[in-house]
């Protein structure tokens, strides 16, 4: 049996968090999360798996993906983010895999769309 049928992929591991998190089975998603999880983004930052969930079960999120690039244990992915109150955003989203789980996350977007709704 070779290593790819007994281990999961680094894009098998991303696309079933993000699936998880589409579902708001956030334990499935947890699942996916090192302990030392850390997250990066334009509007902040979240370090540890549990506290970046805990904000995602808030959020909900929505992913509609568009394309998928796979680098070993590097993951990127396009996506359109519904983040609710008619807000879609284009965003692109890097995911580093070890020992089996989303290590660490930066994701990157213009951030001018939720700016606007902020302020208005």
């Amino acid at each position: 049996m070779s290593t790819t049928q007994t281990i999961k992929s680094a894009k098998d591991i991303v696309l079933s968090f993000i699936d998880a998190l589409n579902r708001e089975d956030f334990a499935a998603a947890r699942q996916q999360l090192a302990d030392d999880f850390n997250f990066v983004g334009v509007m902040g930052s979240r370090h540890g798996a549990d506290i970046y969930l805990d904000d995602m079960s808030r959020m909900k999120f929505k992913y509609d993906i568009k394309k998928v690039l796979a680098d070993d244990s590097d993951v990127s992915l396009f996506y359109d983010i519904d983040m609710g109150n008619a807000t879609t955003i284009f965003a692109s989203g890097w995911y580093q895999i070890q020992s089996g789980k989303i290590k660490a996350f930066k994701v990157i977007f213009d951030p001018r769309p939720l700016l606007e709704k902020q302020s208005s």
